[in-house]
């Protein structure tokens, strides 16, 4: 929205036709609550438009705009009144609003849709106002909970309880047990609606919320492996696929139906808005700036972006992800996603193209970046870097952790597991990938570990029992690194990618994460 004030200062028309279809419609309710009149309330909002356009230059913060501009909205609304000589506001017949073009209905059908407009208009008229136009913006114009909150200057606790109140009483008056149902069979609320998200058990949630919309479930795996910044090079995904195969067992078949869901997300433009569900940690924001970088390079048109980005939930202690939710509590989340800007696009992209580049100055540059628009990117970023080898043993973030867990005495696959997921939430690292560091850890003649008891390690086609039971301890050399003795990172010299960094096989990792600092050095290689 920031962005928009701006260019509208500057005079651009394309941030007044934004302007104008962000707050139009709220624009509308505001007015019609005030004069009962629906061509009334369209002269006035085109005058507030006017004023407002013509006294962007008075308005101190672009961030205040929603509640300014309600403010001229009530102001032409007062003014309009006067005008007019009206002591009190005329009720008008609404049911022509909501008329269908379409005269290939039933018209039994359409008697009984009608019916039910005329029930539900007459039922939200009776509402007090402040929960009218609470349910107008929220159900009927389709706008966030965040957006509301901002133009009507009354926080998203209070706005909830005014719909959860409102939605009582509406039952109370009318002949019906699902009232969300009615308000999506009248409005197509929820029709033309896509959610994307990682994870199907978040996604299953989703669907028994009672949330409307069709759901994607994005299924990749950013923080492992090659990534490249176009992801759709067939050179490239060939060998992404292949490097998967060899090292989670996923089969190539299996990954690449990752083009399936890239065709799935090329037709976009059939939905009239678009929800992304994502979290902190640097699973999810890889995947979330994927996604901001390739619809910065779209033209959206009509469809509208909306971000639901979190990191806490009130009722869980330790929030790890949208998995953890029930259907109900994912549910309250309904609304409470906010429209993405070009500001969050941009920097999405600022991101993904950092990450997954090859060049180490392009990950410097990003941790000095202004990355308040993706407020959880930085902290992820960091958490990305902090797997390359350490200045001071070539251990990366999560070979340390391990180690030290290991040594305080857990040395068990899967507790260690959790312990280790537990202190790294912040990678938001799946077992799978980490099987494949811990197996990292346990081969070759610089093994740092070594397991009792057990000789596969799991993966994406197996799965073995004895794994379970098995028993890790720390090596002699992998005490030699922990304690700082040995640099582990001038013995082991295999393939790895961190991002887009790539370590070629027999080399001597060029980068180097420094933990004090909290930034990547780049050293002279010595093989």
């Amino acid at each position: 929205m920031k962005s928009w004030i701006e260019a509208a200062m500057k005079g651009e028309p394309q941030a007044y036709e934004q302007l104008v279809s962000q707050y139009r419609g709220m624009a509308l309710a505001v007015a019609y609550n005030r004069l009962g009149d629906t061509f009334w309330a369209e002269d006035v909002v085109q005058e507030a438009f006017t004023e407002a356009f013509g006294n962007l230059s008075k308005l101190e913060a672009p961030e205040a705009f929603p509640g300014w501009f309600k403010v001229i909205v009530e102001r032409q609304c007062y003014h309009w009144l006067r005008r007019k000589q009206h002591t009190t506001i005329p009720v008008q017949e609404l049911e022509h609003v909501f008329q269908e073009e379409d005269q290939a209905h039933n018209p039994e059908e359409q008697a009984m849709q009608n019916e039910m407009h005329r029930t539900l208009r007459d039922s939200i008229a009776m509402l007090p106002s402040s929960m009218r136009i609470a349910v107008e913006l929220f159900y009927l114009e389709g706008y966030s909970l965040k957006e509301i909150s901002d133009f009507l200057g009354v926080k998203v606790p209070a706005l909830k309880k005014r719909l959860f109140d409102a939605r009582s009483k509406l039952k109370r008056s009318m002949p019906v047990r699902d009232l969300v149902t009615v308000f999506s069979e009248l409005y197509e609320w929820g029709k033309g609606l896509l959610h994307i998200m990682n994870g199907d058990h978040a996604a299953n949630r989703l669907r028994e919320s009672g949330i409307q919309g069709d759901i994607l479930v994005w299924r990749e795996l950013y923080t492992f492996g090659p990534v490249a910044k176009e992801m759709g090079d067939t050179k490239d995904r060939q060998n992404r696929a292949s490097v998967l195969e060899q090292q989670l067992g996923i089969p190539q078949a299996e990954y690449l139906k990752i083009e399936e869901l890239e065709r799935k997300l090329h037709s976009f433009q059939q939905y009239k808005e678009i929800v992304l569900w994502f979290e902190y940690d640097l699973y999810d924001q890889t995947m979330l700036s994927y996604l901001l970088h390739y619809f910065k390079g779209q033209a959206l048109q009509n469809t509208k972006l909306n971000l639901l980005c979190i990191d806490s939930y009130p009722e869980i202690e330790h929030f790890r992800g949208l998995g953890q939710l029930t259907s109900t509590q994912i549910g309250s989340l309904s609304g409470s996603w906010h429209v993405i800007g070009t500001d969050e696009l941009q920097a999405g992209a600022q991101f993904w193209e950092a990450y997954t580049s090859n060049d180490f100055r392009q990950h410097l540059d990003y941790l000095q970046a202004d990355t308040s628009a993706l407020p959880f990117s930085k902290a992820a970023f960091k958490a990305h870097l902090s797997r390359l080898p350490s200045v001071s043993n070539g251990l990366g973030l999560i070979e340390q952790t391990t180690l030290e867990t290991i040594r305080a005495g857990v040395e068990r696959p899967y507790p260690l597991f959790r312990e280790v997921g537990d202190k790294l939430h912040i990678l938001g690292m799946g077992d799978l990938e980490y099987w494949a560091h811990l197996k990292r850890m346990t081969e070759g003649p610089h093994a740092l570990l070594q397991m009792s008891g057990a000789t596969t390690f799991p993966n994406f086609k197996q799965h073995d029992e004895e794994f379970r039971d098995g028993v890790l301890s720390l090596t002699e050399l992998g005490i030699k690194v922990l304690n700082g003795e040995v640099d582990w990172a001038l013995l082991k010299q295999d393939e790895f990618w961190i991002g887009g960094l790539h370590n070629p096989s027999g080399k001597q990792s060029k980068w180097r994460w420094n933990p004090a600092s909290e930034t990547v050095v780049e050293i002279e290689s010595t093989s």
